[in-house]
């Protein structure tokens, strides 16, 4: 008999931790919150064999919300969008105390998450605080339609709600190491433009302007002082070359055409400047966002440039479209490929570029094969890549 019940609470530690590792595995890779709470609620209920497991997430003004629910019955199991915390009811002792917390029947409790608990035929419940670097986040919940759950279910529970605070943490992380890296880009970019317009009303002008002194002077000469004539215009030449110089700096910093005309008249600008013959197919009609009309021209650019000095090209085909508020941007060549991020190109600063807006960059480069470029970018870059409510 001793030998049978070490055996039954081996097999029960390790069921515990393989389902506690499937969990940490989704942790591990990043998988996204909705898709842990979902694995989380699921593998407690299971391993707890309890009627039902849920996690909630405190919200301000005294709220909570679902974010993911299981029912041992498979059926669709209605989940509470929403509820106004108080009484004595599992959520609200939860939140008040931080505490691990149990009822072993709701019969006779108030409060109006109670009320609805009561209408779902559940009896008895466990509430485990789930924290988030220290912060009270929200709750995990088993509950039992039959009678109290064993004595150390609320231990048992806390392994699973710590790894959702793990991926919690580690979401928060991302999300503002994102917004960051979007700051540090825009910021970037008005900084370009700024010394783009000082460029343009200050030294460009200055440089027109005596430019066109010195043809006046040039043409006030008496006769008889060619050598003096043929130097000023060499001078205006020089001074011509400096500005034409200037111009195309103050273009790599910062496109006027683009800030002017939107993403259609400054790609067609450069498919015209291009040393290699280009195909455009632009499925834009309107002006976008600025940081995505900016990530999309300098993906071009770059890629332009490449198949023309590396990938010795004979044809770039480019695309661009937009849909369901995204920003697609392909840019094709019949170079030689061969290309890759690890060189120190451009590619590597277009694909962070791509990433700190929230989109990404692809690369396919086979040797032989040619290159194709594609990038992706969310139409709405500010906006946080969350779940919708109640997954998050």
């Amino acid at each position: 008999m001793a030998a049978s019940l070490g055996q039954a609470g081996n097999d029960r530690i390790a069921e515990e931790q393989a389902a506690l590792r499937r969990v940490a595995t989704l942790v591990a890779r990043g998988a996204p919150p909705r898709e842990v709470f979902a694995a989380v609620t699921e593998e407690a209920g299971r391993l707890l064999q309890v009627d039902h497991a849920a996690m909630g997430r405190y919200r301000p003004g005294g709220t909570m919300s679902a974010v993911a629910a299981w029912d041992s019955t498979s059926a669709a199991f209605p989940v509470l969008a929403s509820a106004k915390l108080g009484g004595q009811d599992l959520h609200t002792m939860v939140f008040q105390t931080g505490q691990p917390t149990r009822l072993d029947d709701h019969d006779d409790v108030p409060g109006p998450v109670a009320e609805v608990v009561r209408g779902l035929g559940i009896r008895a419940a466990v509430g485990v605080p789930v924290r988030v670097e220290g912060r009270l986040w929200g709750l995990m919940v088993v509950a039992s339609r039959a009678g109290p759950l064993p004595a150390g279910t609320e231990t048992r529970l806390a392994g699973f709600t710590e790894l959702a605070g793990t991926a919690i943490a580690n979401a928060e992380a991302h999300e503002a190491l994102t917004a960051s890296r979007a700051r540090i880009v825009a910021t970037a970019d008005a900084t370009r433009s700024r010394i783009e317009r000082n460029l343009h009303d200050g030294a460009q002008q200055r440089l027109v302007s005596l430019t066109l002194d010195l043809r006046a002077a040039q043409a006030a000469l008496p006769p008889g002082t060619g050598g003096v004539a043929q130097q000023l215009d060499r001078i205006a030449a020089e001074m011509g070359g400096v500005l034409d110089d200037l111009r195309e700096i103050a273009r790599g910093l910062h496109p006027a055409i683009l800030a002017e005309g939107g993403l259609c008249p400054a790609l067609k600008t450069l498919a015209r400047r291009s040393a290699v013959p280009v195909h455009l197919d632009i499925q834009v009609d309107r002006r976008l966002p600025e940081p995505a009309e900016i990530a999309a021209y300098y993906a071009v650019s770059e890629a332009l440039t490449n198949a023309a000095k590396h990938a010795r090209a004979t044809a770039v085909r480019i695309e661009v479209a937009e849909g369901n508020g995204v920003l697609d941007v392909r840019v094709r060549d019949n170079g030689r490929g061969g290309a890759d991020f690890s060189h120190g190109s451009g590619l590597t600063g277009l694909k962070d570029r791509a990433e700190a807006l929230g989109g990404h960059l692809q690369l396919e480069s086979p040797p032989g094969a040619g290159t194709t470029l594609e990038i992706e970018l969310p139409l709405e870059p500010g906006k946080p890549k969350l779940p919708p409510e109640p997954g998050w």
